[in-house]
This record gives C-alpha cells, structure tokens and sequence, in this order.
C-alpha cells in the first residue's frame, strides 16, 4: 500500500486515511493510491462499508493545480475515471470531510454514497476561478444531489459554502459535533448503514435536477447573466455542461463534462488565471529573506488621519480583530471619520454581510483620538495623510520621537519617495511603504515599498500582517508612482495624446473595456478624481517639462474645477454614476490642439490598443530591469487587483508574452518614426525589451545585458 494512503481494518469497516501533506491533493501519485485502496476494500469480503477521510484532519482541497496544462493533468488513473469506479463500489462509502472539501475534493465526496462533515467544514467547486469548470463530475453529479439551481450558482461563483449549508442544501448528510469527533462519528454512520442494509448509494434526490424550473431557466440564466461574464469562457461551459446534466443520462453528461473541461484546460484564459494562481504564491516570497525570520509582533495599529483612505485602512484591521488608534488633528473630523466607519458597517449589516454584534465588536476595536502621545504603545504607525511630501516628513519626525523602539512607521504614499520619508527619522530601518488602494476595506491590492534602509524583519513582518488582514501584498522598490501608479503614468499620457489626435474619451474606454478592463482609462479618472491624478502628476511634472501636449487636457479639466464623478462632471458628464460623452471636452481637445499644432485625424481602434497598452507593458518592463519589482508576475498582480486588468488575460505581462515580446517592440518602433517628435520622445522601447527580443525569449524575464550581446555577436560571427 502506498505511503500516502493509511489503510486499517476496523470491525467490518475499510478506514482509508489521505495522507499527502498539506492538502492531500489529488495528483495522479494519490490518484493512484486512493484507487487500489478502494479497489482493495471492494474485494475484501471482511469489509462491510468503507470511510474514506483525511489522516490529519483536512479531507482534500482537490487536484493538484501544476498538473493541469501537461500530460500529467489524464495521466492514469485519471480522476473523472478513479471516481466512476468508486461510484460503482456495491458497498456504503462513507466520505468523512474535514475541513475542506474543495474542488477535486469535493468531487470525490460526490462519488461516494454519504457524507459527514465537521462543523467548520467548508465545501466548495472553485475551478471557475482558474477557467475551468468541475471536470470529474461535479457539473452532473451535484445537480442531481441538490437540484439545477443551486449546483448552478455554487459552481458559477466558485464560493464556498459552510457545514450547516451544505447540510441545508443536501450535499452533507450530517454534521459531526466536532472536528475531533468526525471519525468515530463517521464509523457509527457506517455501521448504521450496515445495520440497515442501505443501498451503496442512496437514491438520486433529483433524478430530474430541473425539476420545477420554468423549461427556458438555462436560456434565461444566460440572458441575464452573460453581459457580466464578457469574453469568459468557463461561465459559458459550465452553463453547457448544467445543459447535459438536464437533458442526459449520468454516463453520457460525464463526457460531455470531460469534453467540455479539456476544452476550458486547453484555453488561452485558463493557462492565464493559472499563471495567476501561481502568481499570488509567488508574491509572498521574498529573496534573500527566510522563512525563520523572526516576525515583530503586531497587537495595536494606529492610523493617522480619519478621512477616506484611513478610515478605510483603519476598517481592515478592525475586521481582522486587531485593536486600532484612529487620530486626527480636529475632534470635528475625527468624528466625521468614525462616523463614516459606523455608516460603512451599517451598509453591511443591511446587506446580510455582517451582524450586528459583529458590527459593535469592530467599532469597539476602534479608539479615536486627538493626541499624538496615545500612540506610543503602538507596534504598527501608518500614516495616512495628505500626499505632500512636507506633511508627511513632518507627520514622521513626530512619530519619530514619541512612537516605542521597534515600531514600524508606515507611509501610505501613492508616489512619493518612501526612502526621503525615512531620510527625516533617525530609525530608517523601521520604515516602510505601505500604498493601500481605495477603498481600502475593500480593494485587495496592497503594494509594499522597501525603502533602502528598511529591515528584513520589517518586510516580513508588513507582508505577514497585509495577509493577516486579507490584502495581497506586492513588493515594491522605490521610484516614483512604485508600480501600479507609474505603469499608469505613460498608459494614461496615451491616451490624453490619441484626445489631442482625434479619438474621443469613449472610443479609448471602448477599446480598452473591449479587452474586458474594468473600467477605460478616463471613466477611472474620473472616478479616483482628475484633481488627484493632477496632484500626482505635478510631484513628477520634471519628467514631462519637454512635452507641452502632456497630459495637457487633464490639466486644463483640472483648472476648470472638473474633477470627474464627484464634480459631475469630467472627461463625462455625470447623472449619479451614469455618464454620457460631453461635447466640450471635445471642444476642448480641438482647441488645444490646434493651440499646440496637433495633427487630427480619424484615429483606429488597433492604434487606440496598441499605443496605451504597448507603452503599459514597456513601462512594466523597465521596472523589472531595474529591480523596481522582483518578478514579471508580481506586475501583472498589481494590475490585476488595483488596476481592472482581466485576471483572464493573466495581466499586463502575461498578454504581453501572449502577444509577442517581438510584436510589442515592432509596435513601439513603428509609434517612434510614425508620430514625429512626440514619437521619438515617448516611444522608446525598454532596454530589457530589445534584450528579450534579440536573444529570443518568450517570457518576460530579468535578462542580463550581456546575454543578448553575447548571441548578437555570435550572429555577426555566423554571418
């Protein structure tokens, strides 16, 4: 028997322990084991029924994400086939679930007969997030356990559900009274089976699963939904795949399940959710920093200013149970602030999301205050004040004096220079970027700035208390804009210029919300505020004082008092959150163009698409040269979660080696020579770039400069 399976005998019972640490996931070594134990204990006619659970705990997150993509994903015994033999087995298989069942777990607890779970079992078919949809049967099997309806909306959101639930639902037969006592709980499930002579597996509970639903429900679930799945492909499978388990008997919707699996694995978009799978993990890795660094401990936050950024801030950590100081200059905006919170809370509570004992034990966790001296015990200090560099230099020579040894002093800076922040205190080493993005109690998104003097210690610690609190955390050198903000810098000069030249706003959204971004550059604009990217801008305005075109529409917006949504009007014109185009801004961009001697003309939806995004990834790859972010994959993290970059074309990165490293500079040096001047000012491809592309790389990956050197002279030589 293999060593990642415990097998033991017990009065009648088969007890098969999963034995593969963490997760006890479901690679094909696994596959295989778990196959010849059941198969084993069919034989055996001392086994009455079977239990199938976790050896320490955990049930089985599921397959083993690394496979999919390589031959290894159907290498035999494949997982659709394992559970088909399983569900055959004429004996009571009984899955004992511990905490998680997800995915390919669960799925293999859909084959068996009964199932118990613990109370804090959580159950769940995520592949939707990796564009995918359940490939060993869960698309036909949980539909005809719990009906059409709810196995649509479980596996369409990829969420996981709690015990009482599933138990709710049918997925679980019963919950154990707790985790300790699952297995016992489980054999005496077992013997009851035995007892009463039940069926191997019990009848289906919906052996129509759509029964009661109107004949139309599949074609007007897609209606109604398939505006928000845009250019996915996994929703739509999953909808075809429900369609099979409708209309098809189990053994013909199994393959049509694999058939439409293999297509979703095969897909450009679930090779890039993938990438960003691995990406996250990655992320969390710091070089040159082990895992055995000594944490510093974090029991008490302060935050300094109570507007929206700290007020959000100041929410994220109360929700993860983590006491915070909020403190403010004047008792009239602290109270302001405070009371924001409360509102937040409250929208919550209306919503389901949070109860109200809930929403009391958070306010509680929050202490407003007017005096710098309550901060002193304080192990974590972030600064969230106005984006000036002189407030916040002075904000930090306070924190300086009063703030204990070993604090760590946070800015939470959109652009400025985290390394003259910490030049002002006399303890560099204990400061840090942390760049929040708005809402911060809601965006995901953390980027994490390691100035030149920051400790190791602190970084660990910074990225362990962001994971904490449920952010993802990117690292971050020190440069203007870190990455998100400075890759945004040459994205939107893009597109203010194609204005100048003759687009309209909508047409650069268009072709950019067309890709399946969130939102088009200007409606972002508008929503952070034009006055905002204006100030941002200005901390930078040296880097564009040879181009008098730059940016110059935003600017003149900006003077007008058109600070975008919350001025009502903008790049649009605002009723609410609804906008519509505005004919002087059009206006606008024709005068000035005319004023700076701007050629117009009819500009195309490929030049709109090149331009913007080529100088994105350009700009992204020039950050990775310099060391300004540690991987490819950690920009297009940044994009993806505070962007609106579409995880499912992987991020700006991923697309880019999608579309051709080679392609991407042919582009930027045709821009060069075709748009004159501003062309040989902007478009100039990033060292690293012509680096890849000389030494015929795919992948976007630090390159030394000798490397391609190298290959171009032995070109030379050949020649």
């Amino acid at each position: 028997m293999s060593d990642l399976i415990h097998y033991r005998l017990d009065d009648g019972l088969a007890l098969i322990g999963l034995d593969r640490a963490p997760v006890n996931a479901l690679d094909q070594s696994m596959r295989a084991a778990i196959s010849e134990a059941c198969e084993r204990a069919a034989c055996d006619p001392r086994v009455q029924a079977i239990v199938l659970h976790g050896e320490r705990g955990l049930f089985s997150a599921g397959a083993d994400i690394r496979e999919f993509g390589t031959d290894a994903s159907f290498a035999e015994p494949d997982l659709p086939s394992t559970l088909v033999r399983l569900a055959e087995i004429h004996k009571p298989v009984v899955a004992a679930i511990g905490r998680l069942a997800l995915g390919g777990g669960l799925e293999l607890a859909l084959a068996c007969g009964y199932r118990i779970g613990e109370p804090g079992t959580r159950l769940g078919l995520a592949e939707i997030n990796l564009g995918l949809l359940p490939g060993a049967g869960g698309t036909q099997r949980l539909p005809r356990l719990i009906g059409v309806e709810s196995a649509l909306n479980m596996i369409l959101s990829g969420e996981q559900v709690d015990a009482q639930t599933a138990r709710i639902l049918g997925i679980l037969d019963r919950i154990a009274p707790s985790a300790e006592q699952l297995l016992e709980e489980a054999k005496a499930y077992a013997y009851e089976l035995i007892g009463c002579c039940a069926p191997a597996r019990p009848a289906e509970a919906w052996p129509e699963p759509a029964e009661g639903l109107p004949d139309d429900f599949l074609a007007r679930y897609r209606a109604e939904h398939e505006p928000r799945w845009k250019s996915r492909l996994a929703p739509r499978l999953v909808l075809s795949a429900m369609e099979a388990a409708c209309l098809l008997p189990l053994e013909e919707g199994l393959a049509q399940e694999m058939a439409l699996f293999k297509r979703a694995e095969a897909s450009r978009q679930s090779k890039a959710l993938r990438h960003v799978f691995f990406a996250e993990r990655e992320a969390a890795r710091i070089p040159g920093v082990g895992a055995d660094i000594r944490l510093r401990s974090i029991a008490k936050v302060a935050i300094i200013g109570a507007g929206t950024m700290g007020g959000g801030i100041a929410m994220s950590f109360a929700n993860a149970g983590i006491p915070v100081a909020l403190l403010e200059r004047e008792g009239e905006a602290l109270e302001r602030g405070l009371t924001q919170i409360h509102k937040n809370y409250e929208i919550s509570l209306k919503r389901g999301k949070l109860t109200a004992e809930q929403v009391q034990q958070r306010m509680e966790l929050l202490f407003g205050t007017l005096d710098y001296a309550d901060l002193a015990d304080a192990d974590l200090v972030i600064e969230a004040v106005f984006e000036k560099m002189e407030i916040k230099q002075q904000v930090f020579r306070t924190l300086d004096k009063l703030c204990k040894p070993g604090a760590i002093l946070a800015s939470n800076t959109s652009s400025l220079d985290v390394d003259a922040i910490a030049a002002v205190v006399s303890r560099p080493q204990d400061v840090i970027g942390l760049h929040f993005f708005s809402p911060a109690n809601v965006m995901r998104l953390l980027e994490v700035v390691r100035g030149r003097a920051t400790a190791p210690d602190v970084l660990a610690t910074t990225m362990a208390i962001a994971r904490r609190i449920g952010k993802l955390p990117v690292i971050s050198g020190v440069c203007f804009g870190f990455i998100g903000n400075r890759m945004l810098e040459p994205y939107a000069r893009e597109a203010h210029r194609l204005v100048l030249e003759g687009a309209t706003p909508a047409q650069v959204d268009a072709v950019l919300t067309g890709l399946d971004l969130n939102m088009g550059v200007f409606s972002m604009l508008d929503l952070v505020g034009i006055d905002v990217n204006f100030l941002i801008r200005s901390s930078n305005r040296a880097a564009s004082a040879h181009d008098a075109s730059y940016c110059r529409l935003g600017d003149e917006l900006y003077a007008m008092g058109r600070y975008g949504q919350k001025s009502g009007r903008g790049f649009y014109l605002y009723q609410g959150r609804n906008s519509q185009e505005d004919d002087e801004v059009m206006a606008l961009a024709e005068r000035l163009a005319g004023e700076l001697d701007v050629t117009r003309r009819a500009i195309g939806e490929q030049e709109i698409h090149d331009r913007c995004l080529f100088m994105l990834i350009n700009e992204g790859i020039q950050l990775l040269d310099e060391g300004i972010a540690l991987r490819a994959s950690d920009i297009d993290l940044v994009w993806i979660n505070g962007y609106g970059f579409p995880a499912h074309l992987g991020g700006p990165m991923h697309y880019a080696e999608h579309l051709g490293l080679d392609k991407i500079l042919s582009g930027i040096q045709h821009y060069r020579h075709a748009l004159g001047e501003y062309g040989e000012t902007w478009f100039r491809p990033a060292p690293l770039l012509e680096r890849l592309v000389a030494a015929g790389r795919k992948r976007i990956e630090r390159l030394p400069a000798h490397s391609a050197g190298a290959k171009l002279k032995l070109l030379e030589r050949v020649r």
